[in-house]
């Protein structure tokens, strides 16, 4: 159906300018990745300064992460449509602006509204510069290398978000972790316009409104539904009401994408491809593993060992590091392995890793029991995450390259907020049988190390699905 006339032209920059294509990609996924965890220190001196209620604060944080994983197809959709430079662009002025909103708000209403508009922003950059690194490098080792350095990018941004959050905010002011996207967005718009001058602007083709409508809003339902289950039970209106509707909504538009679209938003066509099926559904997976290791980890540090925010993230330092680390080894390893033996010797960390944190307790020492076990599992991370990125997006066409990369970060995004519901509700529900019995501190122990044993179940998950990929990955 797809003809080489209107297939998105794949991005090639001269060799002098192919470092300044893989920085900017890696920069804007530090960008997303940094706005997403150093918002979090922050939400105290932002609840006191702006009057916030304890449940309108948690949507600083909800109203980003809902957006940007229900708009993330679109914004893949609009690559392949209009160009990665122009939804690039386009994403990081959205991203940009937001960010300005925000650090100058003077209400609740107003902050959390900024949030929403940076989620879009965001659901626009994160399958652009996926999309960029597919078509730009497509030589087998460049292409790993690639996919090394921007997973890595994403675990600077965490590390640095986590630390940097806590020193903005008492250092400075809580409106500083919004403000400090400004300038570095505009530098990054610069480097886009002038990076990808050579990108064509994508094919001509209508947008497909009834797919758009259907997934961008299923996904969205879905997703609120389940981080209602923070506050309501499972069988509440609040979550069974979301989720069914997002469900039946995600029916429809596999309805509409595989009968009625003309130029279907996601064909489905390329889930016949075995990387792309295989490999979003352990992304899906992975973004429980995700959440358990950076999420439930720190929680454990601060509520059970009575670390504060700050040492909570410095604790976890050494684990981000490791993290990057092992990300750019297995880029390196990726093209001579294949996909298969990096996901299982990841899969085994992650076994091993969580096992091992989930014998921790109240009187455990950070290096025997924390330090040792998060290591392992960030070295997992370190194997699995590249490597699923690059199996997910391997051997599709052009002009799907940003369809591809919404539906993989879709996957992941939409992964772990369903990954932290679940796993929050159980931990939730032992601590509170242990709370009787025991301190309350022991109780959440109890219910943290449930967590933990819970995902070592998804690292093992990871590995029988990656059965299913072939041996060696085609270059």
């Amino acid at each position: 159906m797809t003809s080489t006339s209107t297939a998105t032209p794949r991005v090639r920059p001269q060799a002098g300018l192919a470092w300044l294509v893989l920085s900017l990609a890696c920069a804007c996924q530090f960008m997303v990745i940094l706005d997403a965890s150093i918002v979090n220190v922050a939400l105290p001196a932002v609840r006191q300064d702006l009057g916030f209620t304890p449940t309108g604060l948690a949507w600083v944080v909800n109203g980003y992460l809902l957006t940007f994983a229900g708009f993330m197809l679109l914004g893949g959709r609009a690559a392949d449509l209009f160009g990665p430079r122009r939804v690039l662009t386009a994403g990081l002025l959205l991203f940009s602006a937001a960010s300005l909103a925000g650090g100058l708000a003077t209400t609740a209403d107003v902050l959390v509204a900024a949030r929403v508009v940076q989620g879009i922003g965001a659901a626009m950059m994160a399958p652009a510069t996926l999309a960029v690194i597919n078509t730009s490098f497509t030589e087998p080792n460049a292409r790993a290398r690639a996919f090394g350095a921007w997973s890595a990018s994403g675990g600077v941004g965490g590390m640095v978000g986590a630390v940097a959050g806590g020193a903005i905010t008492t250092g400075i002011s809580w409106r500083w972790v919004f403000l400090i996207n400004v300038p570095i967005g505009a530098v990054l718009v610069i480097v886009a316009m002038t990076a990808l001058a050579g990108t064509r602007t994508g094919r001509r083709e209508p947008l497909d409104l009834i797919g758009a409508v259907t997934g961008t809003a299923g996904l969205a339902a879905l997703v609120y539904g389940v981080m209602q289950s923070a506050d309501h039970g499972w069988t509440s209106v609040q979550v069974a009401g979301p989720v069914v509707a997002g469900l039946l909504l995600l029916v429809v538009f596999t309805v509409v994408e595989s009968r009625f679209a003309e130029r279907p938003m996601v064909p489905l066509r390329l889930f016949r491809i075995r990387g792309v099926a295989v490999g979003n559904g352990m992304l899906l997976l992975f973004g429980g593993i995700s959440i358990a290791m950076w999420y439930f980890t720190s929680l454990f540090l601060q509520n059970v060992l009575g670390y504060s925010a700050l040492q909570a993230g410095l604790g976890q330092t050494p684990a981000a590091v490791v993290f990057m680390l092992v990300a750019r080894l297995a880029a390196a390893l990726l093209p001579r392995t294949g996909v298969r033996p990096l996901v299982l010797a990841g899969s085994a960390g992650f076994l091993a890793g969580f096992g091992w944190l989930a014998q921790a307790h109240t009187d455990s020492g950070y290096v025997t029991s924390v330090l040792g076990p998060t290591l392992l599992i960030a070295a997992g991370i370190g194997l699995t995450f590249p490597t699923l990125m690059a199996a997910a997006t391997a051997e599709v066409p052009e002009g799907d390259a940003g369809t591809i990369g919404g539906l993989a970060q879709t996957a992941s995004q939409v992964g772990g907020s369903i990954g932290l519901a679940v796993l929050a509700t159980a931990g939730g529900a032992r601590a509170a049988s242990e709370a009787g019995a025991s301190s309350p501190a022991a109780a959440l122990a109890s219910g943290y190390d449930l967590v933990f044993l819970m995902s070592a179940g998804l690292g093992l998950a990871i590995a029988v699905v990656s059965l299913l990929l072939p041996r060696r990955r085609r270059g």
